[in-house]
Order: structure tokens, then sequence, then C-alpha cells
């Protein structure tokens, strides 16, 4: 079969990623896979380092970035062209931006030939992945709205299959914001190359090293691009309060804190945590490209973002045995599961695999942060639990055999032929 993958851009993040694993894992016998991507703007990170490291050569189209843009219309006209010329079985758009021009391009793709003046349009199936939703907490109302609207209106149009990475997204988009129809959609988890991160103990102190930590010392670090979705702001708040709270605790003086990642935002949270009096608390790491070597060194990974699908940076921690602390946002609210017990008092709740907090609440996550920090043995319970739930569930084997299921059965379903001959092909051209 002939895949097309669209994403907006390379960026750091979970979505760069997979579409990177999937793009490189789909490329056998069976699958012949081509990965469109657009440019990342200044101020983000580029990973197509990551690509190049997997053998996978993204086909740029520069005019496609994560804004709206009257260079829209040329990446829409550029998808198209493209549709022709590799005669797809599936177009997979992946995050809202590719999404969008990749769907439209869609329409014109399937309708535009002769053949659908008699009913018979390309038979192309059209897939889309949601790995978070831009229907809060990113826009203003109007703009938000104007979203949601084009997104009903693509599900119904052109998508055959909508992808949600958890069950808790699935919910907030179908049943919340209204977009799509029950059975179209399928929850596909993230799936992640675990094998990067085996025998993370033997690499525990590279990274504590580096920064200078002891051995005794704790270490608490939020893992992520910064930017204002991410709030990396109730991070710090909440920080500020647990010295607050812990100025007579033993433990207040053996726990580091590490903020890993890059972004437009990075100036102005060092200035927020040099006025909250935490510059000798704070380590700002900036961008990182060994995730195999800072999560064995943490003891606690937190995520304070206000909108999340399933974030990877908690995968990875728990792929390390790491106790997490994250906001009830999106498909956290999965990966971490039930709750085990409740604090009404200070408005956290210990889950199966992590502390969840709701959002925006910087004292419930400062003490959230303190139960972990003096509960050694839960954070062990929470690292093993984790650890096992990411095994069976996880895995990068696993997603590329759950995708390659799906695209079988999208095209087994009315029996569309995984390739036009040759001769189909260039008659069509020519037309």
């Amino acid at each position: 079969m002939k895949i097309v993958r669209v994403i907006a851009r390379l960026n750091v993040g979970g979505p760069a990623k997979h579409v990177v694993w999937l793009t490189a894992g789909l490329q056998d016998a069976d699958c012949d896979t081509l990965l469109v991507s657009g440019t990342v703007p200044p101020g983000e990170d580029d990973m197509g380092y990551f690509a190049a490291e997997h053998g996978v050569k993204p086909l740029l189209i520069p005019e496609m970035s994560r804004e709206i843009s009257p260079k829209d219309l040329l990446t829409i006209w550029k998808l198209y062209r493209l549709f022709v010329r590799e005669r797809p079985d599936i177009v997979h758009t992946h995050t809202a931006k590719a999404g969008t021009v990749g769907r439209i391009a869609g329409v014109f793709y399937r309708w535009f030939t002769p053949a659908a003046i008699l009913g018979r349009p390309r038979p192309c199936r059209f897939v889309h992945t949601y790995h978070g939703h831009v229907f809060h907490s990113y826009y203003g109302a109007l703009k938000t709205r104007l979203f949601i609207s084009i997104e009903r209106v693509l599900a119904r149009l052109i998508t055959d299959r909508i992808v949600v990475v958890s069950e808790q997204q699935r919910r907030e988009i179908h049943e919340a914001f209204g977009v799509g129809r029950e059975g179209q959609f399928v929850v596909i988890p993230l799936g992640l190359a675990l094998e990067s991160f085996e025998n993370g103990v033997n690499r525990r102190q590279l990274f504590r090293h580096e920064l200078g930590a002891k051995s005794e010392e704790i270490l608490v670090g939020i893992v992520g691009r910064l930017t204002d979705i991410k709030n990396h702001e109730l991070f710090l708040q909440a920080v500020a309060r647990f010295k607050e709270k812990s100025l007579t605790d033993p433990f207040s003086d053996s726990v580091r804190f590490v903020v890993i990642g890059d972004g437009g935002f990075r100036g102005r949270l060092e200035a927020q945590a040099n006025l909250l009096g935490l510059s000798d608390d704070v380590i700002f790491t900036g961008g990182r490209r060994d995730p195999e070597n800072f999560y064995p060194a943490l003891d606690i990974v937190a995520l304070t973002s206000r909108n999340e699908g399933t974030p990877l940076t908690l995968i990875e921690a728990m792929a390390n045995g790491r106790a997490v602390i994250a906001t009830a946002v999106g498909g956290v609210v999965d990966l971490l599961g039930e709750t085990i017990s409740q604090d009404q008092n200070e408005r956290y709740d210990i889950c199966q695999r992590g502390v969840r907090v709701i959002p925006d609440d910087a004292d419930a996550f400062a003490a959230g942060l303190d139960r972990l920090v003096t509960d050694i043995e839960l954070r062990r319970e929470m690292g093993d639990r984790g650890f096992h739930f990411v095994q069976t569930n996880y895995s990068k084997a696993r997603l590329l055999e759950d995708i390659k299921a799906l695209y079988r059965e999208l095209l087994e379903r009315k029996a569309i032929p995984l390739r036009a001959s040759s001769s189909e092909r260039s008659l069509e051209s020519r037309v």
C-alpha cells in the first residue's frame, strides 16, 4: 500500500517522533511510506536530526507552517499535486494544521477526476490523528469556534477514520466538542522505542554529575517545550509554594528542580524563577537530545500543561520507572489510572501510576509534590506500576501493528485495490 503521511512541522515533541517512527516502521514489502512536512519556525527546535537518524527524509513543503496564512492556499495546491503524482491508498494527517490543509487537498484529489462524474471518485482513504487538540486553552473564543467548525466539516466531508491516542481524548473531542461520528473513531495509544531506555540505572549518574547533584539529592524534572500551553509558570509557582511549606522539613534542602527543554518562553521563565527566589533551586538545561540519560537521573517527573493529548514525556518517564505528577488534562487521566486515595484538603489524587492535580492550582501541585518527595515507598510503587504499564501497552511494535491493521481494514472494507496498474495511472495523469 502507498501511504502519504503529512505533519505541519517536525518541531520538538511527541508528534514528530511519532510520525518518524511510523514512516520508518511502515517501510517494507507491504508498505511504501512518504513523509511530508512543513517548516519549523524560528524559536522552535527542529527535529530533522531525529528523522535522519531513522533513515527518513521528509518531503518539505516550505509554505506549510503552524499559523493560518495566505500561503495555505499554495500548500493545498502542492499537496493536491503531490497526491495526483503519488496516487496514495492512504493519506494520514497529523496535528491540526496538516489535518486541515491535507484534508482540503484530499477533497480535491478525491473528486477532481473524470470518473467522479460517474460516481467513482479516487479510492483513497483519509485518516487524521489528534495528538492533542486546539479546542481550548490555545486561542481566543472566536478563533477556537472557527477551528471547531472546520474540524466538524472535515470530519464529515473527507475523513474515513479519526485516530485518538486515548479514550479520554475521544470523549473530549467527540462528546464534548461534537467532532465526528462515533463509528469514525479508533483509539490507538502511542508507542515508543522502549529498548532505548534499557539499563537506565547504569546511566543514572551521567546527567546528575553534569548538574553537580549529590547522590542523596532528589531531582524533580519537567520536560517539554517552553511554551504557554505547557504552563511552566505553574511549575515554578508550585516549586515556590513547596519551598515555603518545607522550610522546616528535612527534605527541603535535598530537592532540586530541573527544567529540560527550550522555547520562546525561556527568558520569561528564568525571570520568574529569579523573582520567586528560586535561582539556586531551579536549573534550566535548555533542549537536550538524550532522554535515555536524563530520565534515569530524575526521581520525579512533573507535567503542568493546560491541554494535552497523551504526553510522551510521561510515557518516557514511566518507561524509566519514574514517579510522575501531572495536571488532569486530556490523556493524562488514562495514563495515571484509577484513583487509589483522595486528599480533599489538598486537592490532589493518588492514582495507580502517578499523582493527579487539578489544572492551574499551584497550592495543590505543591502539596502533591511534597507527598511524593517525602514518601519514598510511594515513589517506588508508582514507578514500578508505571514501568509495567508502559512495557505492556506502549511499545513501538504494537503501534506499528495497530496502524497497519487500521489501514488494511480501511482498504478491504470496500475492496479497494491496493495499487492501480501503471497503465491506469498513466491514463489518469494524461487526463
